[in-house]
């Protein structure tokens, strides 16, 4: 009788190094694990705001405000979850502030990360929940690539395992951090036995979150907020089970991992706000009447393409009201802003300077041929609320109405 090996055939490796000196300057995996995802989210937010009628670029406006908050509140989680590494005995409590040897909190990310995306929605005029809304399938995607810096540290991993998918897990030196401890023949050396990747599992279960969000998002036109709610319901069910495969020092209450207690109340408090919260996908029109921009006249073959396509790059408005999707549609269609309602009349500059054109954009909207057809043969993106940009611009020309400065962008350039 033959046994069957005790050594696993197949096994997943880490990475030996996680700094790289380029001359006095270390580059960290990590650091650049995180700087990529932060691009990941700024991209898919700036996509879905466009669609919603934010002007190009708010994005980063938006991250200049809430990617320094959101480090800012990892930190401050993580040191407050974790106070003996810089307060207890033997610790150094100036190394709370040296960010640069590890220890970020997600939650203190996220929360810290939203207190600045709120400053921002304030400077620009922007509702909160419209931003949220936006974030809400990148922001998975950003912790999914941040997760594969764990993997170049050699960390965050699970229990052995005989599993194909199996770590190795190297012995990081402490006297040259970012980097694997070598035994006298120059060769790394390894934790005995192979280990869950839980960091990988996160990172999967991500990505699944993403795709979730989206599916739902556009069969269920989600608004308010619920699109944010339904991603951290999504993460903190998955992190419940992660975290309790993790192997790594953790403060523990009634024996169990701090983070596992965490998660458990997050999703009790994101299912409360999705259960209670309700109402339509909110969409923005700019705050006033754009002013129109005059196209340089003459043979097209002299025309400056450049510097006509900056003359026409939307600038940001004063600010912005809400519209329900069928004037949000008009608009896009014909360039005239929605009626202003009586309510709100500090919003109503610019709309009223053409109200039998408002009238008609706003009947177009709810009732038109042209407009069910529009709806018919332009919604077929990623959200499926799309009007073809192609063919809105042919009716803006065909109406006879200039392009404004001031207009937002086409929600799927």
């Amino acid at each position: 009788m033959t046994l069957a090996p005790m050594t696993p055939l197949a096994a997943m490796p880490s990475p030996s190094t996680a700094v790289w000196q380029l001359g006095p300057v270390p580059i960290r995996a990590y650091a650049l694990c995180i700087i990529l995802g932060i691009v990941v989210a700024c991209v898919v937010t700036e996509y879905r705001l466009r669609r919603r009628g934010v002007v190009p670029g708010a994005v980063l406006d938006i991250a200049v405000w809430a990617v320094p908050a959101g480090i800012i509140g990892a930190r401050i989680y993580h040191v407050i979850t974790s106070p003996e590494k810089y307060f207890g005995a033997g610790g150094e409590p100036i190394k709370a502030l040296y960010i640069w040897e590890g220890g970020l909190g997600i939650w203190g990310a996220v929360a810290g990360g939203a207190v600045g995306a709120w400053l921002a929605a304030r400077q620009l005029g922007i509702p909160f929940t419209v931003i949220a809304d936006a974030l809400a399938p990148g922001l998975p995607l950003a912790q999914a690539v941040g997760r594969l810096g764990n993997w170049f540290n050699n960390e965050l991993y699970g229990g052995r395992t005989t599993l194909p998918w199996g770590l190795e897990v190297h012995v990081m030196d402490p006297d040259n951090p970012g980097h694997a401890l070598r035994d006298d023949a120059g060769n790394p050396v390894l934790q005995p036995g192979l280990y869950h990747p839980t960091f990988l599992y996160e990172a999967l279960w991500n990505v699944g979150v993403a795709a979730l969000v989206l599916f739902l998002d556009r069969r269920l036109r989600l608004g308010r907020g619920r699109a944010f709610a339904l991603y951290v319901m999504g993460y903190t069910a998955g992190r419940f089970w992660i975290e309790l495969m993790r192997t790594d020092e953790a403060n523990l209450i009634l024996g169990v991992r701090l983070n596992v207690w965490t998660a458990a109340l997050v999703f009790l408090g994101a299912l409360a706000y999705f259960i209670r919260v309700r109402g339509p996908r909110e969409y923005l029109v700019p705050v006033g009447e754009p002013a129109p921009v005059t196209g340089p006249a003459g043979d097209v073959s002299q025309v400056d393409l450049s510097a006509r396509a900056a003359a026409e790059r939307p600038a940001a408005p004063e600010g912005y009201r809400v519209v329900t999707e069928e004037q949000f549609d008009a608009y896009r269609q014909t360039g005239v802003l929605p009626p202003v309602d009586d309510e709100r009349p500090e919003a109503a500059t610019g709309a009223d300077a053409a109200p039998d054109d408002a009238d008609e954009a706003g009947g177009a909207s709810t009732g038109s041929a042209a407009t069910e057809g529009a709806d018919a043969t332009g919604r077929a993106d990623a959200d499926g609320d799309d009007t073809d940009p192609d063919r809105a611009d042919a009716e803006r020309t065909n109406a006879g109405r200039a392009d404004s400065g001031g207009r937002p962008a086409d929600r799927d350039s």
